[in-house]
């Protein structure tokens, strides 16, 4: 009787440590993202109206994986973007965030706010474990220009130029461009 409750004791204190952690990394995940987001975004409005979109291509294509790496060695996370229409082979989602970019189109089309679907969990691969956290990345009107329906010239030439294997276009705004995804050793 002593070593079930023992047992049981220990089970009852380990359980709002566990809940800690997860608010804990799911804080620090949102705050990596908006850190690299308005940075991002930033650089990007400058662009834009220093030279429009296809300067901001630029911008995106040069400084996004940049200031990516530098908001993960900050914050000591693995922070990236995917999406299920990539423009950039590097960010092709592996088979779990495949799956969690198809829930979030799912649960936007069922009338949920893309502007606050996330998801994370405890990921086990191998010998490693890492938490993973997702954010779902809407389309906004702004990025119309590069990833809409009504693409101008130049800027489907930079994109080409850059990007040979673009499928990021055909977004109408309010449908999900991607996520953002944030890994952290565990």
């Amino acid at each position: 009787m002593k070593r079930f409750a023992l047992i049981s004791l220990l089970a009852l204190t380990a359980a709002p440590v566990a809940a800690q952690d997860h608010v804990t990394r799911v804080e620090a995940s949102r705050a990596a993202i908006q850190q690299f987001a308005q940075t991002l975004q930033g650089e990007l409005q400058a662009a834009m109206q220093a030279g429009g979109p296809v300067q901001a291509i630029e911008v995106c294509h040069t400084r996004a994986p940049e200031i990516a790496q530098q908001v993960s060695g900050q914050r000591g996370v693995d922070l990236s973007r995917t999406s299920l229409k990539i423009r950039n082979p590097s960010n092709s989602p592996d088979a779990w965030e495949r799956e969690v970019l198809e829930r979030f189109d799912a649960r936007r089309a069922a009338g949920e706010n893309p502007m606050h679907i996330e998801e994370f969990t405890y990921y086990v691969r191998g010998d490693e474990q890492e938490f993973r956290f997702m954010k779902a990345i809407p389309v906004g009107e702004v990025c119309l220009a590069c990833h809409g329906t009504a693409v101008q010239a130049p800027v489907i030439d930079a994109l080409n130029r850059l990007y040979p294997a673009d499928a990021a276009r055909g977004y109408e705004q309010g449908q999900l461009r991607g996520a953002f995804v944030v890994r952290q050793p565990m």
